[in-house]
This record gives C-alpha cells, structure tokens and sequence, in this order.
C-alpha cells in the first residue's frame, strides 16, 4: 500500500486533510481499459476520492494506480494540429537552449509519437518505455528506445548523461514522482535542461471540469504545486505556461547546481594564518566575545594555545569555559589588571562599540577586531 493510502502526500509525505474534497461515485474504473461485451455483467464503475495535501497542497487521488500505469497510451499525439504544434514547440525549445545536436531522453515515450519530432527538429533522441510493443514499434521506426521504467532514485541509462529530457503528460500517472524525477537526474548532465507537462488543474478549476478527474491520472497539478513537486526533486523552474487552449502546464526546468562552499576552506585557512601571525608578536592576547563565530573561530583557526582567555560582558557565560577549546570566560573587569597586551575582538555588529569601550575604559596597547574578510587592526 502506498504512502498516500495511509493518510500522507506521495510527494511530500506529509498529511493529507482528514476528509476528501470531492467524492465521486460509480467512475469509470480506468480511461483505457475497455470492457468486451461478454464482461458487462461483472465490470463495474468505482468511487474516487480526491485528497489535497495539508502541506503542499497538491490534489491527488487516495487510491491505488491503475494496473497500466507504466506505460504511455497516447491517442492525442495523432491530431494532426497536435502534431504542428509539437514541432513549432519543439524547434524553439531546442533552439532556445542550445540543445539542437544534444542527447535528450524521453521518460515515457510511447510509440515513440513525440520522439520522432524531436529527433527530426536536431536532437539526438533516446527513450524508454515499459511496454514492450510500443518499444517494438519504435524500434522498428529507427529509434533509440529500451524497454525500461525508473523504479530507483539510482537508476542509471546506458546513454547517460543527457543534456536534456522531457516528459509529456505522464508524470501525472507515476505513484512515486520523486523516484521517477530522482532517476531522471541521475542521468543528467551538469545544467542539463527538461520540458515537463502536466494536465492543467488551475484550468479544471476555473471551469468546474468535473469530468477530467480519472483514475488513471494520480495528481492534479496547479503551476504552483508543480513547481514544489519540481524543485523538492532537484529542479530549478526557468520557465512555466498554460499551452493547448490552457489543458497542458508547460514548464522548462533546469538540473540545479549544487551550491560551492568549498571558498569557506580557503578563507579558514587565510584567516588561521592572519591570526597566528598576530598573536605570535602579541604574546599576551585575550578575545573579546563568546557568542557562536568567535568559539567557531577559536575552535577552527587552532589558536586556542596562543590565547590567554576570553572576555565577554554577558554574566550568564561568566565562570564557564568555552566548548571544545575550554578557554575560561571571565568578566571585561579583568582587563583593569592591565596585564594584556591585546584583544582581539570578535562580536559581529557589536565588534566597534566594544572596541570603543575598550579604548575608553581599559589601558590595552593593540586592538584588532575580526571582521568578514580579515583583522582589522584598530590601534
């Protein structure tokens, strides 16, 4: 039983409300299962209930898929005016993003109806389909398919990388999207562009279309519930529009960079060299603050055995020792001593107010205060 059975989103696994939307009774059992005469005494209709997510806010049937839910059955794709509008969209989609001459896959491809356009629009197609004779047919009309369905969020195409991939009105029909998504971003190359439609449920909406909920169909996206389905699963949104007198939601997307924070370790090793230069000539120094970047500091610069103490005017840290680095935090009074030589201070926004003070009420021969890129030396 699936996740959604039990009261939870398939996408973002969190609860479901309590009561159903909408119930409808006595549907059809699926749009393309048809029953033969000899079945009409023992086939019957069943109820749908339609959840939304208390999270998300994604609708979604709380039922199990249809037993074809793997494959692709596409009736539409042979309208001729689908057929002009598919390679005007897909000449420009190919030209907008440099991918004319690129590896694309198509996740569902059918009787491979749209990858042959693509193909014959400049890009070097691949596709995978679950059903065997649509594999064959494709096969047999000169195109690169495999019989395969993204079941692991590891799975992994012998062609792989791409440099894009689309997905036209299936996504919607796939019990676990994230898996699915998963796996195609596995096989993508860095920035690698999508093209991805959905059913348009904003359009059902506005017009009260009843009619168009199917047990075949899973989800019910809106463009905003897209896009968070989209980007919890590794995508960036270039692009998003109604098409097909608003049935379909088009959306572009784009494999998201992983962020480089890598700079952070150069910076620690600047700063850990700065500072061990200053507090070689000042063999007497002190830090001024114990909030969470300087113990950070002290901690990851190793220089807790060149410093002396640290200071900080909060009395509730006074008499405890810094974690990790166990430098005892005492009181500001004790620099009336005078027995310093230095204070480095490290308070973020409080940093030259406190240097103010010092200079003010304390004999100290050098100040330093830590700043984003570096010490500043104040005196």
């Amino acid at each position: 039983m699936s996740n959604l059975l039990k009261g939870r989103c398939r996408v973002c696994k969190q609860e479901l409300f309590k009561e159903p939307s909408l119930q409808l009774k006595e549907m059809p059992k699926s749009a393309q299962n048809f029953p033969k005469k000899s079945e009409l005494d023992s086939e019957k209709g069943s109820d749908l209930d339609i959840y939304e997510c208390a999270s998300c806010g994604l609708i979604q049937l709380n039922s199990e898929p249809v037993f074809y839910h793997k494959d692709v059955i596409r009736a539409v794709a042979y309208s001729p005016e689908m057929r002009e509008f598919r390679l005007k969209q897909f000449k420009l989609f190919l030209q907008r993003y440099n991918l004319k001459g690129k590896k694309l896959l198509e996740v569902g491809c059918g009787k491979g109806e749209y990858l042959s356009l693509m193909k014959s629009c400049g890009a070097i197609t691949y596709g995978i389909e679950h059903l065997q004779e649509s594999v064959d047919v494709c096969v047999g009309e000169g195109l690169d398919v495999t019989k395969a369905y993204i079941d692991q969020e590891h799975y992994t195409n012998i062609d792989a990388p791409f440099d894009g991939f689309f997905i036209l009105n299936f996504l919607e029909h796939i019990p676990d999207i994230n898996t699915v998504l998963k796996g195609v971003l596995n096989n993508l190359s860095e920035g690698a562009i999508g093209l991805i439609e959905v059913p348009n449920f904003d359009m059902i909406i506005k017009n009260n279309l009843f009619s168009e909920f199917i047990p075949d169909h899973l989800y019910y996206f809106t463009q905003e519930t897209l896009r968070r389905t989209l980007e919890l699963n590794g995508f960036e949104i270039l692009e998003s529009q109604t098409i097909w007198y608003d049935y379909i939601i088009s959306t572009t997307v784009r494999r998201r960079k992983k962020i480089d924070i890598s700079n952070f370790y150069k910076q620690q090793s600047r700063l850990e060299e700065e500072l061990h230069s200053y507090l070689d000539e000042n063999k007497k120094t002190v830090i001024w603050g114990a909030g969470h970047q300087a113990l950070a500091v002290i901690a990851l610069t190793k220089i807790k055995d060149k410093v002396k103490y640290i200071v900080d005017s909060a009395d509730f840290k006074q008499g405890f020792y810094s974690p990790s680095t166990h430098l005892e935090i005492l009181s500001p009074k004790i620099l009336l001593k005078g027995d310093i030589d230095a204070v480095i201070v490290m308070a973020a926004s409080y940093s030259d107010e406190i240097a103010a003070i010092i200079e003010r009420d304390y004999s100290i021969s050098n100040i330093a205060i830590l700043r984003d890129y570096g010490l500043e030396i104040v005196k």
